[in-house]
């Protein structure tokens, strides 16, 4: 089971936080298959928000703020 440990507040307040940085993202992808890569976070909406990878992928990934809330999607700098 997913467990929550915040609000959606915070989380997108923590996203507002990285907003122009370059961060590392882990991405859980569900059966223990984890994807992780370096972008940076390029746009701010009220449901998602947007990461470009700066690692030479060229285009976007877009996620939710619950998926973060969930703990599917991990920012570290």
């Amino acid at each position: 089971m997913i467990k929550s440990n915040g609000d959606i507040v915070k989380v997108k307040e923590k996203v507002k936080e990285h907003y122009g940085k370059t961060v590392r993202v882990m991405v859980n992808l569900g059966r223990n298959k984890f994807k992780s890569f370096e972008g940076m976070v390029t746009g701010i909406y009220p449901a998602l928000f947007t990461i470009s990878p700066t690692d030479g992928f060229k285009g976007k990934t877009t996620y939710s703020y619950s998926e973060m809330l969930c703990g599917n999607v991990i920012f570290k700098e």
